[in-house]
């Protein structure tokens, strides 16, 4: 194991955002059980397809995609507050 020192963007927590050293661009910190929950949402939806529950499957991609979608917010609210350019198109 190395130690070093990362640049922390965020309040330390689940979802913090860094910066290692020799990187550009910060990355999203995220927790070994909360990847675990990420993991156990998208096989969920992949068994709600396979069994042909479309309705179900939606509505668990749905919250899956709201959460997603609360994480990359965090990470771009980080960088535009260190006047770090977003890097990847944010849509309209």
């Amino acid at each position: 194991m190395e130690r070093i020192e990362v640049e922390l963007f965020t309040d330390p927590g689940n979802d913090a955002v860094v910066r290692l050293p020799q990187r550009n661009l910060p990355g999203l910190l995220i927790q070994g059980d909360s990847l675990s929950i990420i993991r156990t949402d998208v096989a969920e939806i992949a068994e709600l397809c396979d069994q042909g529950d479309a309705a179900e499957a939606r509505e668990a991609a749905a919250l899956l995609l709201f959460n997603l979608d609360e994480l990359l917010a965090c990470y771009t609210e980080a960088l535009k507050a260190h006047d770090i350019p977003i890097p990847f198109y944010q849509g309209p």
